[in-house]
C-alpha cells in the first residue's frame, strides 16, 4: 500500500515539474515575442537611477529628448527650476518619461547608453531597441550629423593614464587651429568648386571641438608661409593641449599651391614649414602637445596631361594642377620614405596627407573632398571614445570601403606621426 502511495506522489511530482517546465518555456518565448515595456524596465531601476545618475548626464538627457521631439521646452525648464536637488531632478525626469510611454523610454534608455555607458552597464538596460528573434546584421554605419560628446566617466577615466596626453577643461577652452583654404586661383581653370564644402565642415567641426579658428582663404604660397609663421606665436599656444594646422588646396609631392601659381611661375608652399616652424625649437609653447597637420591637396600626377577644369562632365576631380592618366593613377604608389627625423627637434606631431605620394586627390564638385568628408563623419561618431590615430585609421578605412569609384583610387597617408602618446579630443566637455 505504501509503495502504491510512492509512486501515485512520484508521477504526480513528475507532472508539477513537466508542467512547470513548459510554462517557463512558453513565458521565456513570449518575453522574446513580446519584450518588457521599457517604461517598465525605467520603472525597475528608477531607485538606482536617482541614486547615482549626475547632474551633467540629466541635462545632456534632457538635451537629447527636447532635440528628438519627446519633451518640450516647458517640461525641460520644470525638471531643471522645479527641483533643486539633483536627486529630485532625476526623479522627476525618469518618471517624466516613464508616462510618455514605450518609446520615449526607448529613447532615453538608448540615450543614456550614449551618454554615461557606465551607469547604462550598472542598471542593467537594455540597447533601447526593440528586442528581435532574429538579429539583423549591420551592414551600414550610421554617420553622426553631429559631434557625439564623450562622458564625464570616460574622461575621468583617462585622467591618471600615463600613456594618454593630458586634456584639462581649462585647457580645452584655450584650443586654437590654422585654417587655410584655396577655393579661387587667378587661372580660373584651377579654381576648386566644393572647396567651400570642406571650409564649412572643418570650420564647423573645429569649433564644435572648442578650437578657436584661424582662417585664411585664397593665399598666395607667401602668405601660407607667414601665416604659418604668425600662427606659431599664437598667445593662446601656451595655455592649449594641442593644434590642429588644416591646409586644403592644390598640390604636389612636398608642397600645396598658392593662388598664383602658374606652370611657368610656381607659387608654392613646402608643407615641412610646418613642422619647422611648430617644432621644439622654433615655437616652445607647444613643447609636449600634440600637433595635429591635415592636407588636403594632390601629391603629384603624370607627365603630359591636361590642366584640370571643374566644368569637365565628371562629378569627380583632382586636386592636382594636372589631370591625370586614369589608367595608370587607379593603383596606390609607393609610400615615400621619410629619412630626416630628428626627434630631439621634433615630436608630438602626426600628419594626415589626403593621398600617397605622386597620386591625385579626389572631390565632388557639389560635397567637396572625400577626405574632409569622411573626417567630418569619423570624428562626429567616434572622436567620444577614440584617439587621434585610431580616427584616422577610420577614415582610412572609408577609402577602402566607401570610396564611390571602381576605377579611380586614393588612400589618405599618415606621416611624420611622433605622437608617444595617444590623444583624445573629448568633445562635449
Amino acid at each position: 500500500m505504501l509503495s502504491v502511495i510512492f509512486i501515485s506522489a512520484s508521477r504526480l511530482s513528475f507532472q508539477v515539474f513537466v508542467q512547470r517546465k513548459v510554462a517557463n518555456i512558453k513565458h521565456e518565448f513570449m518575453e522574446l515575442k513580446c519584450p518588457k515595456s521599457a517604461d517598465k524596465e525605467l520603472l525597475k531601476v528608477r531607485g538606482k537611477f536617482v541614486e547615482k545618475v549626475s547632474k551633467e548626464v540629466i541635462k545632456q538627457l534632457l538635451d537629447d529628448l527636447l532635440e528628438d521631439s519627446f519633451m518640450n521646452d516647458g517640461e525641460k525648464d520644470s525638471v531643471l527650476e522645479e527641483n533643486s536637488s539633483r536627486a529630485d531632478q532625476a526623479r522627476c525626469l525618469i518618471d517624466l518619461v516613464r508616462k510618455k510611454g514605450d518609446e520615449a523610454s526607448r529613447k532615453m534608455i538608448a540615450q543614456l547608453q550614449c551618454r554615461d555607458p557606465s551607469l547604462h552597464k550598472t542598471l542593467g538596460l537594455s540597447s533601447g531597441q526593440p528586442a528581435q528573434l532574429v538579429a539583423e546584421p549591420q551592414t551600414v554605419q550610421d554617420w553622426s550629423p553631429t559631434l557625439i560628446p564623450t562622458t564625464e566617466a570616460f574622461w575621468r577615466e583617462k585622467q591618471n593614464d600615463k600613456s594618454i596626453y593630458p586634456v584639462t577643461k581649462n585647457s580645452i577652452m584655450s584650443r586654437v587651429a590654422l585654417l587655410i583654404t584655396n577655393i579661387k586661383f587667378t587661372d580660373e581653370k584651377l579654381n576648386r568648386n566644393g572647396a567651400e564644402k570642406d571650409e564649412q565642415n572643418m570650420e564647423k567641426q573645429l569649433k564644435a571641438l572648442r578650437y578657436e579658428v584661424v582662417k585664411h582663404t585664397n593665399l598666395t604660397g607667401k602668405e601660407i608661409d607667414d601665416a604659418v609663421i604668425k600662427f606659431s606665436k599664437h598667445p593662446k599656444l601656451k595655455e592649449t593641449d594641442s593644434v590642429f594646422v588644416i591646409i586644403m588646396s592644390h598640390g604636389k609631392l612636398g608642397a600645396v599651391l598658392g593662388v598664383n601659381h602658374k606652370d611657368e611661375e610656381p607659387d608654392e608652399f613646402p608643407i615641412d614649414n610646418i613642422c619647422k616652424y611648430l617644432d621644439t625649437q622654433k615655437c616652445r609653447a607647444l613643447l609636449d602637445k600634440p600637433k595635429i597637420i591635415i592636407i588636403q591637396a594632390c601629391r603629384g600626377g603624370k607627365d603630359g596631361a591636361v590642366l584640370v577644369s571643374d566644368s569637365a562632365q565628371a562629378a569627380v576631380v583632382c586636386d592636382d594642377v594636372q589631370q591625370p592618366d586614369l589608367s595608370l593613377s587607379a593603383g596606390v604608389e609607393d609610400i615615400e620614405e621619410d629619412a630626416l627625423q630628428h626627434a630631439h627637434k621634433e615630436k608630438d606631431f602626426i600628419r594626415f596627407l589626403s593621398c600617397t605620394p605622386d597620386t591625385v586627390s579626389y572631390r565632388n564638385r557639389d560635397h567637396g573632398s572625400f577626405l574632409i568628408k569622411f573626417i567630418f563623419e569619423v570624428v562626429n561618431t567616434f572622436a567620444h571614445k577614440e584617439d587621434i590615430e585610431e580616427l584616422f585609421r577610420k577614415v582610412m578605412q572609408r577609402f577602402e570601403e566607401d570610396f564611390p569609384s571602381a576605377t579611380k583610387k586614393q588612400m589618405p597617408t599618415k606621416d611624420r606621426c611622433t605622437l608617444p602618446k595617444r590623444f583624445y579630443l573629448f568633445p562635449g566637455l
